[in-house]
């Protein structure tokens, strides 16, 4: 079997190793694998499944199993107003993100459609990174997936049948919905579409989905739209690589996220996107995702129960206990029939599964006394078959004696889009609610408002982070937004908006060359002193941050300076 097959096959088991050569994984496991090298930190490792434990984490670390991330949408030309957006685009600075690369990690794009062209009909593409599809050659340096450059796109565009040539498209419209947004070509001269960096190169990579056993472990909903985290580290390399290609700055937009981890940046995605912030002529933008009203976070302080409400439909749910580093706990769960699990020490540090006399439910509990990344104590829960009702977690010190800390914890349940039927704590807390990898420090994080009105999206998720770091950084756009497939609604939309603004300060900055130095932490710098704040808020704020994004104030600042 070759390195593609096992890449993509689910008889094998991707493994995110870090600090580790590739070479050395045989002599650790002593079974058929493949790797793949992210950069000299993080390695991807493809393992046969047989012949090594079921996958927990137990059996390995938790930032080994790939994180499972959702697209963060909702279903439901003044948000480019509201961004001072419109006004940069015309004389004197004329600024539409030309020579600048937005690349997008999301569900495809549909590249015929007009808004991707320019005025002579040729694509503004500079290339499709499929990673579902197998037939054609894969970019350089990478082994799954086929690469479509502007060449081939543009003979696909003259073809009868343009999918006969370039195959590749966006079924579910999230991916072309946010590229069109953020740099979609000007239609009728603005009248009837017009994107935020409407000359901005654009570049997709369509990610594949999920395997089916990381599916079954986390216990997604069947419908969900989900994503490994290790196919979202490879989409970030080769994004990072074209800026080094062509020579040319680059945005990179997250318009996805997860509930799991600590809420604090810390994952292989974290750390890696962190690094790439810090580069010359990169910046990411990550949306903060719409998990602010879902009754998904609580916060508590030990003794406590912990109630959580399962509605009917509900075939499976995961959930994480992250606590304080300096305490120990012991965790039980209670059903709604008054059935109890045993006392589970916090420091045992291994995996159980209970199973109920009047009950059908089985939960699995893996307990982590010290997690490697973050050195916080995590209980990862999965309640497979819940019975609806009123379930408890009874959460208390291993010893009263040994509270040294203050005692806090938090847990969060799956973005909604990953469970069937309905979960949600009966005592919500709405902050802390930013999908990650919004909480990681570097990249520019954005929450959602209504550009008509002016007023908070209250989907939008709100910081700050797990460990109190200001987060979001700002905040943009994210109702009714305009796209090329209708008006779209969500913090996906806001980070696409944020994006074409990013890339017309990039091409101020690096392509016309008043600040070719600048990477992603000065322009976040940039845009929090030209943020629109309102007087009655004080700043920085969890839901907006250092206020509304506003590139044409930015601009004011610097004429100032």
């Amino acid at each position: 079997m070759t390195c593609k097959e096992k890449i993509l096959s689910n008889d094998y088991a991707d493994i995110i190793i870090t600090n580790i050569q590739p070479d050395e994984v045989e002599l650790l496991n002593n079974v058929d694998y493949c790797a793949s090298t992210i950069d000299d930190e993080f390695n991807i490792v493809y393992v046969s499944r047989q012949g090594i434990p079921e996958t927990s984490i137990g059996a390995y670390t938790y930032a080994a199993i790939p994180d499972l991330y959702g697209l963060m949408q909702t279903f439901q030309a003044e948000n480019l107003v509201a961004m001072g957006n419109i006004r940069i685009q015309n004389p004197p600075l004329s600024l539409h993100g030309r020579d600048v690369i937005i690349g997008f990690i999301d569900t495809g794009i549909r590249y015929q459609l007009d808004v991707f062209r320019d005025s002579e009909g040729n694509s503004r593409i500079l290339s499709i990174w499929d990673q579902t599809i197998q037939s054609g050659e894969p970019p350089e340096g990478f082994l799954y997936g086929t690469e479509y450059t502007r060449d081939e796109i543009n003979n696909a565009l003259n073809a009868e049948n343009p999918l006969d040539v370039v195959p590749s498209t966006d079924e579910n419209g999230h991916g072309t919905a946010m590229a069109s947004a953020a740099a979609g070509s000007i239609i009728d001269q603005g009248l009837t579409f017009r994107g935020a960096a409407p000359q901005a190169d654009i570049v997709m990579v369509k990610v594949k989905g999920a395997k089916e056993y990381l599916r079954e472990y986390y216990l997604i909903n069947d419908d969900a739209v989900a994503f490994q985290e290790n196919d979202i580290m490879e989409a970030v390399k080769y994004l990072d690589n074209l800026s080094n290609i062509y020579q040319k700055p680059v945005v990179i937009v997250l318009g996805i996220g997860t509930n799991l981890g600590n809420h604090r940046g810390d994952s292989p995605l974290g750390d890696y996107i962190n690094k790439i912030s810090t580069q010359r002529r990169r910046a990411i933008v990550v949306c903060g995702g719409n998990e602010g009203d879902k009754q998904h976070h609580y916060s508590g302080n030990v003794p406590d129960q912990v109630e959580i409400q399962v509605q009917e439909g509900t075939t499976g749910f995961h959930m994480e206990l992250w606590g304080c580093k300096m305490d120990e706990y012991n965790v039980a769960v209670r059903t709604p029939g008054g059935e109890i699990t045993p006392v589970i020490d916090f420091r045992n540090g291994v995996d159980r599964s209970f199973s109920f006399l009047f009950d059908r439910t089985l939960i699995n509990i893996s307990i982590v006394l010290v997690e490697p990344r973050s050195g916080e104590q995590l209980v990862f829960f999965r309640f497979r078959n819940p019975t609806p009702g009123i379930w408890s977690i009874l959460v208390s010190p291993s010893e009263q004696k040994r509270l040294r800390g203050n005692g806090n914890f938090s847990i969060w349940l799956p973005i909604t889009e990953f469970i069937d039927g309905g979960v949600v704590f009966l005592e919500p807390d709405p902050e802390v609610t930013l999908t990650e990898p919004a909480n990681v420090e570097r990249v520019i994080s954005v929450s959602a408002y209504d550009g008509y009105s002016g007023g908070w999206f209250f989907e939008s998720g709100r910081g700050f982070t797990g460990s109190g770091t200001v987060k979001p950084d700002l905040s943009a756009p994210g109702v009714r937004v305009s796209t090329a497939l209708g008006e779209r609604t969500g913090s996906s939309m806001a980070a696409a908006l944020s994006a074409g603004c990013i890339a017309q300060f990039m091409e101020w900055a690096i392509v016309e060359g008043n600040a070719p130095m600048v990477e992603g932490r000065t322009i976040k710098g940039y845009f929090i002193r030209g943020a629109v704040r309102e007087n009655n808020i004080i700043y920085p704020d969890p839901r907006w941050g250092y206020g509304k994004l506003n590139i044409n104030d930015t601009f004011e600042v610097l004429a100032r300076i």
